[in-house]
């Protein structure tokens, strides 16, 4: 063992030590992490590009000569369409089972990930020295969401790659006009995954005013960044809808319009995240430490700012939204820390500070293989897995009668098929429920019923056998760990045993 440390140790830089054990770490997830995290990953990402590729359109969420009346959904379509060529090629080369699909966007998403490791790397060796470039390495190679994060569909996320190869373009000693450009078309890319990065481009806008770029540069990194824009946003808007930009015009009039509709409203949640995510005492020191370094880090500290300046204001406030920064913060925070060490080093409490390091370390690689692992909404995904093995299955009803007039949504790319499915709720009644079975055409009869949630299931059983008393009881597929930790942490958080019935 000591001789293959000393061997990887001299064959290989830090950085490139970093990134491998962020591969296989994330390799680890790419495997066993499966499911999705949160609803728009998945539905908003994976099913509708999957539709697309066969030749559906499962959200409605393109223009159609049959339903004149739909309009932009306001979603941007650039980061799905990459997902629509993934699945066409992958339907192409006869890759069809669902599971293996999300293995192949596991991995790439692992792999774009590295990009995170790579330039966190780089920019904090341009502000500090290789020390504090490490700890920042480890930081975002090892922190114990960062490899689920890193192989979930997740636009917030999937963003941070680009804004950080542009800070670091922006940073370089050798200030040319060729930084700026990339930086633009970099920060372009980033808006085209996720709007609402506006506020960080805005963000290093300000910073570089306040480092007195040139005027000239600051032209070629705004014509570059609308460039990209352009062409991902308005030339595909205009080419699907016949009108640039109706998407993230769609977008911000329906944030607008429906501001305090999600989400919560508590103005210290995302503090409350930071100081959760990156564990106390560490993430206390690393949030002062963000403060401390403002002024050496403008790049940083004012991106982060705007972006939390406006999520705090704004009512609609979703834990995702936080991960956008949290690499900027782990940067800055992190070179903040060692600052202030030095500054007060003579002051710290010895034994309470290696008792603080041994703390959020034990914590940390505690949760990272449990996270690393999880297999996030498995009772959603492993239901659909059930009836996609079922060559019997041609369509299946939900019954979720426990809730009024909504049901849980099944993750349909999962069952292979593109069906409009039935719920039975409170207001759609099993009755309701027979009437459309008998309507049916008989390829299209349900075969099988799924119960969510054990809530009242005895007497929901009863009633829908009423109407249907050939129905047969087959398996019962239970949530992860994960999905049952969420719920008691926060039982807005869907934790719903799943029931298969058979007709």
């Amino acid at each position: 063992m000591t001789n293959f440390r000393l061997w990887f140790t001299t064959k290989y830089s830090p950085l490139s030590q970093l990134v491998i054990i962020g591969f296989l770490i994330r390799m680890v997830s790419v495997i066993f992490s499966k499911g999705f995290g949160w609803h728009d990953d998945h539905f908003l990402i994976i099913e509708s590009s999957q539709s697309w590729a066969d030749g559906f359109d499962y959200n409605n969420w393109l223009p159609s000569d049959s339903d004149l009346s739909r309009q932009p959904q306001g979603h941007s379509l650039f980061y799905i369409g990459l997902h629509y060529y993934i699945f066409k090629f992958l339907n192409v080369i006869g890759l069809v089972n669902p599971q293996a699909k999300m293995v192949v966007i596991r991995f790439l998403h692992a792999v774009w990930s590295l990009l995170i490791i790579t330039y966190a790397y780089k920019i904090t060796e341009q502000y500090a020295t290789k020390k504090e470039a490490w700890y920042v390495g480890v930081f975002v190679t090892l922190f114990w969401f960062m490899p689920f994060m890193s192989v979930r569909n997740l636009v917030e996320f999937v963003c941070v790659p680009p804004v950080l190869i542009a800070i670091y373009q922006l940073n370089k000693k050798e200030i040319n006009w060729k930084n700026f450009m990339f930086a633009g078309l970099w920060l372009g890319i980033a808006f085209s995954i996720r709007f609402q990065t506006v506020f960080i481009t805005a963000g290093i806008g300000l910073a570089l005013l306040l480092l007195r770029s040139s005027f000239k540069h600051l032209v070629i990194l705004t014509l570059s960044f609308f460039a990209v824009v352009i062409a991902t946003q308005g030339g595909v808007d205009y080419m699907i809808w016949k009108k640039p930009f109706a998407e993230f015009l769609s977008y911000v009039q329906y944030n607008i319009d429906n501001a305090g509709v999600y989400g919560s409203d508590n103005w210290h949640m995302y503090f409350d995240l930071i100081f959760g995510l990156l564990i106390p005492p560490l993430s206390l020191i690393l949030f002062a430490g963000y403060f401390y370094s403002w002024k050496k880090m403008a790049l940083i500290f004012w991106p982060v700012f705007f972006y939390l300046a406006f999520h705090t204001y704004f009512p609609n406030k979703q834990e995702r939204f936080i991960m956008t920064v949290l690499p900027l913060m782990i940067i800055s925070g992190t070179i903040g820390m060692f600052l202030l060490y030095e500054q007060y080093k003579e002051k710290i409490n010895r034994k309470l500070f290696r008792f603080s390091k041994i703390f959020v370390i034990s914590l940390n690689f505690l949760l990272l293989p449990i996270l690393s692992t999880s297999y996030s909404k498995r009772h959603r995904v492993e239901a659909m897995t059930y009836l996609y093995t079922k060559h019997d299955s041609t369509n299946f009803f939900v019954e979720d009668s426990n809730k009024e007039n909504d049901f849980l949504m099944p993750p349909l790319f999962y069952y292979g098929k593109w069906i409009s499915v039935c719920g039975i709720t409170k207001q759609f009644t099993a009755d309701s429920a027979l009437v459309y079975y008998n309507k049916l055409e008989p390829k299209m009869k349900p075969t099988y019923l799924i119960f969510w949630q054990a809530e009242n299931l005895k007497a929901r059983v009863d009633s829908v056998k009423k109407r249907f008393p050939n129905l047969r009881y087959e398996t019962t597929i239970e949530p992860s760990l994960i999905d049952k930790t969420l719920f008691f942490l926060n039982p807005l958080n869907d934790n719903q045993t799943a029931f298969i019935y058979r007709f």
